[in-house]
């Protein structure tokens, strides 16, 4: 095991799925666990959809996640190596040139490079499923290159795995039914076959495969709406792996510590959002209060663009916040829901719900015109001297009585924070000014 080496082969057409994601992550959980060898490997042989720009964001979003490899290769600046080993297999009889009909022009002929197969029985071992056994003659010659500066998927893979030396491919399931093709080619090239691992797919909650056209798979959408990438990294991992400690919460080094191929589960796990936002929940509480609150403060200015911006109110109301939200982005939808205008504007209130049912206006107006004169009286404006001085007295009225009229008479809402922690984010002069319109509209 001291010389393992493992790749990533994603092909960049497309933005980083977390599919993709999730395969980097165990490999360099298993590479490192073993003190091995991670290659970085772009797999752009599909010249009309590959672009740099996918590659890019693949690199990005996993050093966003935290990994790392030792070497890059792109497989289109190693198509030389690719057409001396055709070259070899026509040569040696195992492969050949078919003229044939096109499949994309019907009617055009064409040339295409096809693998000698003698029909026979291949078994290989998996690491997560034991023995697994195809009969190849299905398979008929089948095509490894369309010409000799152009090979297929299957061809450039094997090649690409022997030279670099590559002695575990760590995959998820949809591959196996390309490994005895791949099997194959590496014994007419006389390559060392290496160990394969083919784990489940991750699914949707419908339990169908994770699809690009079924919501956010992309790293960068989770990225966009504010995921801590520690979070996301931890989720991708421990969905389908237990570690043997049995927590879940795990850094990356402890997660490497705790990794055995041999323990990822044969079954496929559901990739579940509200899990993931459980995972961010737990990593933004690690967060230290200003490193919070530089972030929030952040969101927030740019949620709440249709109000006047007052950042004195907005870093008071942080502790608030951060109560509420497990990712970054609930910041924005709140905001969006009007959940926090009322820091920022008076809000309207509707005389008619003032008062606590069963409760007249008359008697309302009365407790917050106590509760304005109490309030008046406070020297310090926080929240235990708020309710200190509110209190006895809505205990000894009735606490909905008393209470109600006053969180509605600050937010204009039905529902809203402890009003005690309201008041002392509005201070003293708007917390008596609403109360008053309250009482005025009662009138």
């Amino acid at each position: 095991m001291n010389s393992v080496r493992v790749r990533f082969p994603p092909s960049p057409t497309g933005f980083c799925h977390v599919g993709t994601a999730r395969m980097a992550i165990v490999n360099y959980l298993f590479a490192r666990k073993n003190n091995g060898t991670i290659i970085f490997r772009s797999e752009d042989t599909d010249k009309e959809r590959s672009t740099r720009e996918f590659e890019d964001d693949i690199k990005d979003s996993l050093t966003w996640l935290g990994l790392s490899w030792d070497e890059f290769h792109r497989q289109s600046e190693r198509i030389d190596v690719y057409r001396a080993e055709i070259e070899k297999l026509i040569d040696e009889d195992k492969a050949y040139v078919s003229d044939e009909e096109s499949k994309k022009d019907p009617g055009t002929m064409v040339s295409v490079i096809r693998l000698r197969n003698s029909g026979k029985t291949i078994t290989f071992t998996d690491v997560i499923r034991g023995d697994i056994s195809f009969d190849t003659t299905e398979l008929k010659d089948f095509v490894i290159a369309r010409s000799k500066d152009d090979p297929l998927y299957h061809l450039a893979v094997v090649v690409d795995d022997a030279a670099m030396g590559i002695t575990h491919v760590i995959r998820g399931e949809d591959h196996i039914s390309n490994t005895p093709r791949q099997i194959l080619i590496q014994e007419a090239l006389g390559a060392k076959r290496p160990m394969y691992a083919h784990y489940p797919l991750h699914l949707s909650l419908d339990r169908a495969k994770l699809s690009k056209r079924k919501g956010d798979v992309a790293v960068k959408n989770y990225r966009e709406k504010g995921y801590l990438p520690q979070a996301l990294l931890n989720y991708l991992a421990t969905l389908g792996w237990t570690a043997p400690s049995g927590r879940e919460v795990l850094s990356l080094d402890e997660m490497v510590q705790e990794f055995e191929l041999s323990d990822l589960h044969k079954s496929g796990a559901v990739f579940d959002v509200e899990k993931l936002r459980w995972f961010n929940r737990e990593y933004m509480l690690k967060l230290s209060d200003s490193a919070f609150a530089s972030e929030a403060l952040s969101w927030l200015e740019n949620s709440l663009t249709h109000l006047n911006w007052n950042e004195s109110i907005a870093k008071k109301i942080i502790p608030l916040v951060r109560e509420r939200i497990s990712v970054w982005s609930d910041i924005h939808e709140q905001s969006m829901n009007g959940e926090y205008d009322y820091f920022f504007v008076q809000p309207s209130v509707e005389a008619h719900l003032i008062p606590m049912k069963k409760i007249s206006a008359a008697k309302t107006a009365e407790h917050l015109r106590d509760i304005k004169t109490l309030l008046e009286a406070l020297n310090v404006f926080d929240v235990s001297s708020i309710k200190d001085a509110l209190w006895p007295y809505a205990t000894k009225e009735g606490r909905g009585a008393v209470l109600w009229p006053f969180r509605y008479s600050l937010t204009g809402k039905e529902q809203s924070p402890d009003p005690f922690l309201v008041a002392s984010i509005l201070g003293k002069d708007e917390t008596v000014r609403r109360v008053s319109k309250a009482i005025a509209s009662l009138s």
